[in-house]
């Protein structure tokens, strides 16, 4: 089977909650499910010279994704965020300003590298500051003009995004993977009634935007897919939930391979929904690998 090759923009932090760290950030949660699942990822961020810095190098090393692209900030520190989990496992995040994420340069190895690749993945939050904004765009630009697919999770944490920001991504994207307690920024974003139908609204949204397709979220009520000729409904798979961090950004690496590898929208659908339940069903963002494949048995 082909290793399709990804690039992943933007954040990489840690996650602290009251009793543990936990490496996160979704362009890097993502990029250790797309690699766990047979994708070849490169991961474009930044980190500090220090502790954690260090330790999310050698993560993403462990996972197979190639950290060249990394860069390395001196003076500035690896992002962190503090989260706390409500009684049903749903986290609140407090996202530390001054991280060297926000500090992602463009450089020409980010050029010649963006156009070679199957598919792009780029979120909002990495795009708080100007000088990441400004790289992630010029990437997903450069892909577009080659062609290449680029997946958009808004991934919106506030208050680090506006209405601009939405319209901005989402009109550089060609596949845009949102969750249902995003879909009213959207809307406000677009000026399209909230109160509509969701399956009406990503249809709308496909359509007005030319995007491919369009994915949301529902937590424990599966997913939805809206293209411009129809829309999929998926269930939820049963789960015991620990916790959600990360869920998400697991199921856009399944949905995502599963695309490029030619899966029907159904069974991709199927497929990205029981990984996401096999993540909430332990603690962190990224399992280990053999929990993944067992979850795909």
């Amino acid at each position: 089977m082909k290793q399709h090759q990804i690039m992943s923009l933007g954040e990489v932090l840690w996650d602290l909650f009251p009793d543990r760290e936990c490496f996160g950030g979704a362009p890097a949660n993502f990029a250790c499910h797309a690699a766990i699942l047979g994708g070849e990822v490169a991961l474009v961020s930044a980190v500090g010279d220090d502790r954690y810095g260090r330790q999310a190098i050698q993560i993403l090393s462990g996972f197979g994704i190639d950290a060249s692209l990394l860069q390395v900030i001196p003076g500035a520190g690896t992002g962190t965020v503090g989260v706390v989990l409500d009684e049903v496992g749903r986290p609140t995040f407090t996202i530390h300003a001054g991280s060297a994420w926000d500090r992602i340069s463009w450089n020409e190895e980010l050029k010649s590298r963006v156009t070679k690749v199957d598919a792009v993945y780029f979120g909002t939050l990495g795009q708080r500051s100007e000088v990441s904004r400004n790289t992630i765009r010029r990437c997903v630009e450069a892909a577009r003009t080659a062609g290449v697919p680029r997946v958009l999770d808004i991934n919106l944490r506030r208050p680090f995004f506006d209405s601009a920001m939405i319209r901005e991504s989402i009109q550089l994207a060609s596949i845009l993977k949102l969750s249902d307690d995003e879909l009213s920024e959207v809307c406000n974003a677009f000026g399209i009634c909230s109160t509509t139908h969701p399956n009406v609204i990503l249809r709308e949204l496909v359509d007005a935007q030319d995007l491919d397709l369009v994915i949301m979220t529902r937590g424990a009520r599966g997913a939805v897919l809206a293209t411009p000729n129809e829309v999929i409904e998926q269930s939820g798979i049963p789960t015991v939930v620990i916790d959600t961090v990360g869920a998400g950004d697991s199921f856009t690496a399944a949905f995502l391979l599963g695309l490029l590898r030619g899966e029907s929208h159904p069974q991709n659908l199927f497929t990205a929904c029981t990984v996401a339940a096999a993540v909430c069903s332990q603690s962190g963002a990224v399992p280990n690998k053999p929990d993944i494949s067992q979850s795909l048995k």
